[in-house]
């Protein structure tokens, strides 16, 4: 059995526990499968004196076994908001010895970085070290956003030289790869999986009486019911959403996830004269979203950029048709007015055009679902497992 050692600051624990769940069931994926052992090293980011939500990450157990992988959290010093350009080479100092002993233990065949910023360089340090084939993913702001950092595109671009594969969430998150300077034949294109379980269409009776009662809020059947999975800060654009409630009929709104803004974005519905029809979800479990998304008329979301976004696959495998901004993979997904529409603009004007036209004329929920018929977490993992088994250098496709 081959061993992959995947660096990722992008995972779930205890006190984040929908923080990177899709790095989570994507190396599951792997595991389950067979053929690849997988260690997981998750740094943990503390500053000098732990405070506020820091305490709660400073409790983790620093060792366990999650789903077939067996998880390690060291700890590495962190300074926040102004201590970015340091973090891949004090992630890198606290791994390294870790690495090390995994190694000695259990031969390593690649390591591998499931997030490009600070993850793939500090990776870089611990491949060329161990002397190993590296794989490091883009996932969307690791490169739209850090890749407008000097100091951080330095750093990967650097990585990126030194890795034998590269993978990326869409086309489109690929060539921004390419015109920054990342070496296009080592990329190749490894779209997100999807439990299709869980992300189906489902019957609407009762779904939002049911949701309403989990949440503590009323969702009238006859409303015009939207959806917006992310983030509550600016970049994901939920002010958009919440400026165009007024010239959206009826329609309620639910906010999914937690954030900086939501402070911000509560004001802004009371400013509105929309705070009545605004909810706010919080973290959703991973067993009541689909539940939700099924219940929804339109899942929105006006990023100001993504690689490819988890939510807009959840949203179409459960027959939602998505309104988002043209970023990133989007045009690889919502290929007709049947999956949505896309933004030209990030304006409340634009989002209510957009959403209208859609309640005005909404497709059939399995012909939306039929466009993420092609993801699932099994597909998934065997592209990983052939894209790790290339970089070993095993001959395998």
């Amino acid at each position: 059995m081959k061993h992959v050692l995947s660096i990722s600051t992008l995972y779930p624990n205890a006190a984040n526990p929908r923080f990177g769940t899709f790095v989570a069931r994507s190396l599951e994926g792997l595991a389950r499968r067979g053929g690849w052992r997988v260690t997981l090293i998750n740094p943990i980011g503390l500053p000098p004196v732990v405070f506020g939500k820091y305490r709660a990450l400073s409790e983790l157990e620093e060792l366990s076994v999650e789903e077939g992988i067996t998880i390690h959290r060291p700890r590495f010093t962190l300074i926040p908001k102004v201590g970015a350009r340091r973090n891949a080479a004090a992630i890198a100092k606290a791994v390294l010895p870790l690495a090390r002993k995994i190694h000695a233990q259990q031969p390593v065949d690649v390591v591998d970085a499931e997030f490009f910023f600070p993850d793939g360089p500090a990776a870089a340090e611990v491949a060329g070290t161990l002397d190993l084939p590296l794989s490091i993913k883009a996932r969307g702001s690791d490169i739209t956003y850090w890749g407008g950092q000097d100091f951080a595109l330095e750093q990967m671009l650097a990585a990126a030289g030194q890795a034998s594969g590269l993978l990326a969430v869409s086309e489109a998150l690929k060539a921004e790869m390419v015109g920054l300077g990342f070496p296009e034949d080592r990329i190749s294109v490894h779209y997100t999986g999807l439990d299709r379980n869980r992300f189906r269409p489902l019957d609407h009776t009762q779904l939002r009486s049911q949701i309403g009662k989990e949440l503590g809020f009323d969702l009238p059947d006859t409303a015009p019911l939207l959806v917006c999975v992310g983030a509550l800060i600016e970049r994901k654009g939920q002010d958009r959403i919440i400026a165009a409630l007024p010239d959206i009929a009826g329609a309620q709104l639910v906010l999914v996830g937690k954030g900086e803004d939501e402070g911000k974005f509560r004001a802004l519905a009371r400013d509105c004269g929309v705070a009545e029809r605004v909810h706010f979800a919080g973290a959703l479990d991973h067993n009541l979203l689909p539940l939700l998304l099924s219940a929804a008329d339109v899942m929105v979301l006006p990023t100001e950029n993504e690689g490819l976004a988890n939510a807009w696959v959840e949203a179409l495998a459960c027959g939602t048709p998505v309104v988002t901004t043209d970023v990133g993979g989007a045009r690889e997904l919502i290929l007709s007015k049947v999956a949505g529409r896309l933004l030209a603009e990030r304006t409340p004007q634009a989002v209510a055009e957009a959403v209208n036209s859609v309640l005005n004329n909404p497709p059939p929920r399995e012909a939306v679902a039929a466009f993420a018929a092609r993801f699932d977490w099994e597909s998934h993992a065997e592209e990983l497992a052939a894209h790790f088994e290339r970089l070993a250098g095993s001959g395998e496709s």
